[in-house]
């Protein structure tokens, strides 16, 4: 997982295009906040301004917007004489994190209405999940089950409800990147994602809310735990 991230600006300039001559500070918020879910920054980085000012093409002052909407989101923090750095969760963050998981996601499946439902998304992003893991690529395995909940929250509709979890999920990848094995982590819930969509293609809504709610218990458990073993504490007493 830690190979992949970094600066993350290397290719930055490949994201160039779809920006055009009416690049908007929240298209180059987008552009960052996607490179933050996909794990492409890692939580400490510094974010020069050069650097990505020079490869998407836009101004300081469009950057510096960017980076507002950013920090606003939690995802950034600006230090005072020192510049714009990607944001390290504590576990307060990560607490809050899961609660507003549960929370909305839980929400979207027992408000879905009559089967059949449009499960592409979330076919494909198993699919990307199980590949990765064969691969022993934990890092897109753990790429492809930000993919998975965010295909799931899209089953709502709501241009608003895909706006707050974009940014929620983008803060759970940075979670991510504070546990040490990303295998024990995320390998369990592989097999977790195949089962609630296969209980959606089933038209089995309450049967998917059930196995979603205890996923993301236990998934508050596991980073629990993970962090507390990489900070050198005994498990169940952060977060």
């Amino acid at each position: 997982m830690a190979g992949r991230a970094g600066t993350g600006v290397g290719d930055l300039a490949d994201d160039r295009a779809p920006l055009g001559r009416t690049s908007t500070a929240e298209r180059v918020a987008d552009i960052l906040r996607t490179r933050v879910a996909e794990g492409r920054f890692a939580p400490g980085t510094r974010l020069s301004e050069e650097a990505i000012g020079g490869a998407l093409g836009v101004s300081r002052n469009t950057l510096r917007e960017a980076f507002r909407l950013l920090t606003h989101e939690r995802l950034l923090v600006h230090e005072l004489n020192r510049g714009v750095f990607v944001r390290v969760l504590d576990d307060d963050d990560v607490a809050d994190i899961h609660r507003t998981r549960r929370l909305v996601e839980c929400a979207v499946v027992r408000g879905l209405g009559r089967p059949p439902f449009a499960l592409d998304g979330l076919a494909a992003a198993v699919a990307a999940g199980e590949d990765a893991a064969r691969a022993d690529d934990w890092d897109g395995v753990a790429t492809a089950d930000i993919h998975f909940h965010r295909a799931l929250v899209a089953l709502a509709g709501s241009a608003r409800t895909d706006e707050l979890m974009r940014g929620v999920l983008a803060e759970l990848r940075l979670v991510f990147h504070l546990v040490d094995d990303p295998r024990a982590l995320h390998e369990p819930f592989l097999a977790r994602n195949r089962e609630i969509l296969d209980a959606l293609r089933a038209g089995e809504r309450g049967t998917a809310e059930r196995l979603l709610a205890r996923y993301l218990d236990d998934s508050r458990a596991r980073v629990a735990d993970a962090r507390a073993r990489t900070a050198g504490t005994p498990p169940g007493t952060r977060g």
